[in-house]
């Protein structure tokens, strides 16, 4: 088992720190954002399975996000983000980025040539325009030839709770609702909560949320019933093109750094880890994403701190002075004795 440095010290590990004995190794997620197509498949599996609630359909007037943020009843979020920037060349082949095998063998030219040649209008899928009775030019979109597309990418992202290295949800629960896994991971017991909401103030990502019909807190636990069982969890499962990736943590966060050396090899220079670093303001993350753009583009902070990392350091100041007052109480009370 590794061991870890980081800003809180010698870091042994989560699961072995709180009190698990042979635990398996720390599993978590890796999300590759690159490849996230925002099917949402993880959304829907993740709700089956916990039988979370539905929490709206409505686009919230914004992208096609119909869900906002993480809250007690959206464990898993993706998110749309719209820029006014294109990511290379949109066309399969154009971009000069490798492909796979088929870069080697000569297909991707293959690829290249058929969509100069193929047909954009649709007809040939029985998608022919029709006739509205009013100029089809005030449509969106009317003007759809590659000569006028608007130049804009999409960055997709699924969301979770990060199960942290240091949690502030756990520190400051005052019930044990939150306890740590033989995982490493940390899960809501809802038949203990009480509702208090110390939780929600203490995660620094803003994750963790109450419902308002009684008051509990809610988030993702990993299926923790279904890592029990040797499964894995249920958005992983269902994610079609592995953009959220399962496993131990150690070899997730090699394989990060080999998926990003290689796009930044391929000149996707913005690319860029989060939450994978053990020496941030959490501790690293159990659950870490690949990015293509800068944190706070994806709603995340830059810099999170857990509330609870100076704690420690913090009562030890408070007895030092404690101390100090009682030796100075004693000095002045003896003083007082011998007048």
């Amino acid at each position: 088992m590794t061991h870890e440095q980081s800003l809180f010290g010698p870091l042994a590990d989560p699961a072995g720190d709180a009190g698990h004995r042979d635990h398996p190794p720390r599993v978590g997620f890796f999300t590759d954002t690159s490849v996230c197509i925002g099917c949402k498949a993880c959304e829907v599996a993740c709700k089956e399975w916990n039988a979370v609630p539905e929490d709206g359909i409505d686009l919230l007037g914004m992208s096609f996000d119909n869900t906002g943020m993480l809250g007690a009843s959206s464990w898993r979020h993706v998110a749309f983000i719209e820029q006014q920037r294109p990511l290379g060349q949109q066309d399969a082949g154009l971009s000069g980025l490798p492909v796979g095998p088929s870069s080697v063998d000569g297909t991707t030219e293959v690829v290249a040539d058929a969509l100069e040649v193929a047909k954009r209008g649709g007809g040939d899928l029985g998608t022919a325009p029709v006739d509205l009775g009013f100029p089809s030019f005030d449509l969106p979109g009317a003007a759809a030839g590659a000569e006028n597309r608007t130049q804009f990418r999409w960055l997709m992202s699924s969301d979770v709770c990060k199960h942290c290295t240091h949690a502030g949800c756990l520190d400051v629960c005052p019930t044990g609702a939150l306890f740590r896994t033989e995982f490493g991971t940390v899960v809501v017991q809802p038949d203990i909560c009480n509702g208090c909401g110390y939780c929600v103030s203490g995660c620094p990502y803003g994750v963790i949320d109450r419902r308002p019909d009684d008051g509990r807190a809610w988030k993702c636990t990993m299926c923790y019933d279904r890592l029990r069982d040797g499964m894995e969890p249920a958005c992983a499962k269902a994610c079609p093109t592995d953009s959220i990736q399962f496993g131990p943590l150690d070899e997730l966060r090699e394989r990060a750094d080999r998926r990003l050396a290689a796009l930044h090899e391929a000149g996707v220079a913005e690319a860029q880890l989060y939450g994978r670093d053990p020496d941030d303001g959490v501790g690293g993350d159990g659950a870490f994403f690949l990015l293509l753009d800068d944190p706070e583009v994806y709603g995340f902070p830059p810099d999170p701190i857990v509330p609870t990392r100076d704690l420690v350091s913090t009562w030890k100041t408070v007895g030092v002075a404690a101390s100090a007052m009682l030796v100075a109480s004693a000095a002045v009370f003896l003083r007082g004795g011998r007048r």
